[in-house]
């Protein structure tokens, strides 16, 4: 729970525009920018956000000045703003140039940056940023806010400095301060102690906490940094940024509202949709169990789990996923049990026996143990497979195919009708070509007749993929004598296989009558 001083409405600002795009390899279009500024103010409601940085290239004057067109058409410009230097008259007039939106002038946090990186005195800089808020506020542009960079180290090795760019930032009416910790440097405790100490020795200033992610620690720092009285937390879509990234957009928004007494407008039913649309736009791919937005994080794949679900919603949270406009799904492998399972059947609208849905459990764990990834639309081929399987004691025991380029397939298969057995190997133009050459031969030792194949048919399931479970469906005679068998299995030579011993049991099983 936040402390007493926690505010009551804590304001997001999103930089995924602006610091997200100092990840590795990543420029986004102009177009790019437009596109996700409208999600981020529109679809997802954040309060604010930050574009570009002023003074950078010709690309970054045309993204900012399409974003701040379309904003101002759009009654949001308010919430647009860009990253500034402390650079006199020199970032006032690109601002000018732009047409519109707000200023975070960008302040060294740390005595250290100031002497050894700027060549100069605490003084100086802070009299380079007076320089700069006044040019803006004659040429009319505003400054939103300023940005302590590194002040977490700096707060801690030169707190006089920090004192007194803060003072001066006040007295300037800058409206924000940010609390910037730049490289990730600091526990949830630290975030707690040095923000609560900057609430308590300026109690009048509208402090701002932008964190990073190197210690993985950035929801659980900006949570912090509320609870100590922040007024607003800095994040990007998916841990964009420099290194490890800044604070999550998803994660914090959706721990604010749950682990605090704290408001803010989010819609969290649009963080997925937000999320792939930066995901394609950037080329960097989020992981299948991020928090919130990744593609597992609503899949349970334990069989008891499913079945708490099914008695009662044991295992469901406030982390619902209709709250974030998806689904529960239960996953198919080697740890799935009866209930998920049912829970897919039921989806798919699909009724089985006791015993069927035994046998199909079965092949589902079966197709696991093989790290196969069963797909709940890959179930009514699988149930095809299995139900189809005619009464019948032939079986291909066994079968080896190679195949190497430039060379003729060869084929093994060993056939087993009751006790007797037939091994039998041919080489084919390819490899079930060889397969079935040597089944002729199998299958004649045993008095097994072979239909001819009429037509071969093989497609992916839905939901499948590269890795997905592949259905061979093989037609076999012709006129009123031809029939179809199906077969399904993670490799299409397998499935083949499954697909010609349905044949051959349909074939055999007078015979074994007899």
């Amino acid at each position: 729970m936040p402390d007493a001083q926690a505010p009551s409405v804590v304001s997001l600002m999103d930089t995924t525009l602006r610091d997200g795009e100092q990840t590795p390899q990543l420029a986004f279009t102009a177009a790019e920018k437009l596109h996700i500024a409208r999600a981020l103010l529109i679809d997802l409601g954040v309060n604010r956000i930050e574009v570009a940085s002023t003074c950078v290239s010709d690309g970054e004057l045309d993204a900012a000045r399409r974003i701040v067109t379309w904003a101002r058409d759009a009654g949001c410009l308010e919430r647009v703003e860009l990253l500034a230097f402390c650079d006199g008259e020199r970032s006032p007039r690109w601002m000018g140039e732009l047409g519109g939106g707000a200023m975070n002038l960008l302040l060294k946090g740390s005595e250290d940056h100031c002497r050894r990186q700027l060549g100069l005195t605490p003084e100086a800089h802070l009299e380079a940023l007076e320089r700069t808020v006044l040019s803006a506020r004659e040429l009319g542009v505003r400054v939103a806010g300023a940005y302590l960079e590194d002040w977490s180290r700096g707060a801690c090795d030169a707190p006089g400095y920090v004192r007194a760019a803060i003072t001066r930032l006040r007295d300037l009416h800058v409206p924000r301060v940010y609390l910037a910790d730049t490289l990730g440097c600091l526990s949830p405790a630290g975030v707690a102690e040095l923000v609560g100490r900057m609430v308590a020795e300026f109690p009048d200033v509208h402090f701002e906490f932008h964190g990073h992610n190197d210690y993985g620690l950035a929801t659980a720092n900006a949570l912090a940094a509320v609870s100590a009285g922040a007024r607003g937390v800095h994040t990007s879509v998916n841990g964009l940024g420099e290194r490890a990234g800044n604070a999550r957009l998803g994660e914090v928004a959706v721990a604010l509202r749950d682990h605090t007494d704290v408001h803010h407008g989010v819609q969290e039913a649009a963080l997925a949709r937000l999320s792939t649309l930066v995901e394609t736009f950037s080329g960097k791919l989020v992981a299948d169990n991020t928090p919130i937005v990744g593609r597992d994080v609503f899949t349970q794949t334990a069989g008891v789990h499913a079945d708490g679900d099914r008695k009662g919603g044991l295992y469901e949270t406030r982390l619902s996923p209709e709250r974030f406009g998806r689904r529960r799904d239960y996953a198919l492998g080697k740890l799935a049990g009866r209930a998920s399972l049912d829970q897919n059947l039921e989806r798919l609208g699909i009724a089985l026996s006791p015993g069927e849905r035994d046998r199909l459990l079965a092949r589902v764990v079966e197709l696991g143990d093989q790290k196969r990834v069963v797909h709940p639309g890959d179930l009514p081929f699988l149930i095809n497979d299995l139900l189809g399987q005619p009464d019948s004691d032939l079986r291909v025991a066994d079968y080896t195919v190679t195949v190497r380029s430039g060379e003729r397939a060869f084929a093994e298969v060993t056939l087993e009708v009751g006790e007797r057995r037939a091994i039998a190997g041919s080489d084919g133009a390819g490899g079930y070509d060889a397969v079935m050459a040597a089944l002729r031969s199998a299958a004649g030792e045993l008095g097994v007749r072979v239909p001819r194949l009429a037509d071969f048919r093989v497609r992916i399931p839905p939901g499948g993929g590269a890795s997905s479970l592949v259905e061979t469906a093989i037609q076999w005679g012709e006129g009123v004598e031809a029939f179809t068998t199906v077969g399904v299995d993670p490799d299409q030579i397998g499935a083949a296989v499954i697909a010609t011993e349905k044949m051959l049991r349909l074939v055999a099983a007078p015979a074994a009558a007899d």
